[in-house]
């Protein structure tokens, strides 16, 4: 075992130990931390599927360690004791929110420029979902902040043609066109493209303003949207919102949502990162909550949440602490993952180290379609 395997195992077991803290998982651990058995006796495929990923992670000082577990009400004592928790899924690929995400949705590490307007070399899991399970296209969406995004739902077509790509929809390009020349200091905030640039950068839609009809194919008022944006200050508040409709208009099987808030953590503003992290733990119980309300959804859908990666320590000479997420360190790339669901055990925690590749041809295990450029494996404890 490498250094870097040490370290991610010691944050695994450091994890757990926290949940032990909170009075969470304390017999999951024992039974099932380092071995991949699958834990439902078989495979049972999985109606529907809902993925929702952190664009911008948090720390253990700010999340699970018992200083932070304040900031996580509903993840600690309202997911956790229903999910099987994951307590190392490392990334080793490039840390930047675009092309990390890309590299989730393929399940093969993209290598490409993070701020680059590209689509993903390799075949997306829903290019597998849609192509392999013979789906349309609106059982299959994406709802991703705007820097880039807009090139996720489907590969760059060198080895899936293309035609099989996912339903995208970017909340802040839908509020820009919408608000048209009505923006304001108001909306302001719900428009910044992107944290990590020093200087403030609008979203700027750069295709032929298709608010309407996007607007009338997910039947959203724009009015009631503008009405919406304007009473919230969080771009993933009005994700959600285009979550639930899209939900009830075509309860879609695949749905892959993608929190960006907390990345305000470039801007070197604790007290937003915080409030970012706290209101993204409520959303993520807000989306079961919704799942758990709506009929085509309940006792159906399995959900899976996780980060798509770290942040500094503070103890990183290289680093900036909660700011950034540049050393490249254990620390920075080993997160986490949480599944819930009808066939997935409650109350157990599993220490064993997962790659962030294994998400992908786990979602084709679970659905019952083929990833075969997928790098990844399947997570036994799943299946």
């Amino acid at each position: 075992m490498d250094m870097f395997d040490t370290v991610a195992l010691q944050r695994a077991l450091t994890r757990r130990d926290f949940l032990r803290s909170a009075g969470l998982a304390a017999t999951g651990a024992k039974i099932f931390g380092f071995g991949g058995a699958s834990l439902i006796g078989g495979p049972r495929l999985a109606e529907k599927l809902v993925v929702v990923t952190f664009g911008g992670g948090a720390r253990d000082e700010e999340t699970f360690a018992p200083e932070g577990q304040e900031n996580i009400p509903n993840l600690i004592h309202e997911l956790i004791p229903q999910a099987t928790f994951f307590t190392q899924v490392v990334n080793r690929g490039i840390l930047g929110h675009y092309v990390a995400t890309a590299s989730l949705a393929t399940g093969v590490y993209e290598t490409f420029d993070n701020f680059a307007q590209v689509a993903p070399k390799n075949p997306t899991v829903f290019e597998y979902f849609r192509k392999g399970l013979k789906r349309p296209a609106h059982d299959c969406w994406v709802i991703a902040p705007s820097n880039g995004f807009n090139r996720i739902g489907q590969s760059d077509g060198s080895h899936i043609a293309s035609g099989y790509g996912a339903q995208v929809v970017l909340p802040k390009v839908l509020l820009a066109q919408a608000l048209g020349s009505e923006r304001d200091d108001s909306t302001a905030s719900l428009l910044q493209d992107n944290f990590e640039d020093i200087y403030f950068r609008p979203v700027v839609p750069e295709v032929a303003d298709t608010s309407s009809d996007l607007a009338k194919l997910l039947h959203v008022s724009l009015d009631d949207f503008k009405q919406h944006a304007r009473g919230s200050s969080s771009a993933d508040e009005l994700s959600v919102y285009i979550l639930r409709h899209v939900m009830r208009q075509f309860a879609p099987s695949l749905v892959w949502v993608t929190l960006h808030d907390m990345d305000v953590a470039h801007t070197g503003a604790y007290s937003l990162y915080i409030d970012a992290i706290r209101r993204t733990d409520r959303l993520c119980l807000e989306i079961w909550d919704s799942i758990q309300s709506n009929p085509e959804y309940k006792n159906r859908t399995t959900l899976l949440i996780l980060p798509d990666f770290g942040r500094d320590s503070d103890i990183s000479p290289s680093g900036n602490g909660f700011q950034h997420h540049r050393t490249g360190d254990p620390l920075s790339r080993t997160t986490w993952m949480m599944a819930l669901g009808p066939h997935i055990r409650g109350d157990v925690t599993v220490d064993r180290q997962l790659q962030s590749l294994d998400l992908v041809p786990t979602l084709g295990g679970l659905m019952g379609f083929q990833t075969p450029m997928a790098h990844g494996t399947t997570i036994g404890e799943l299946l």
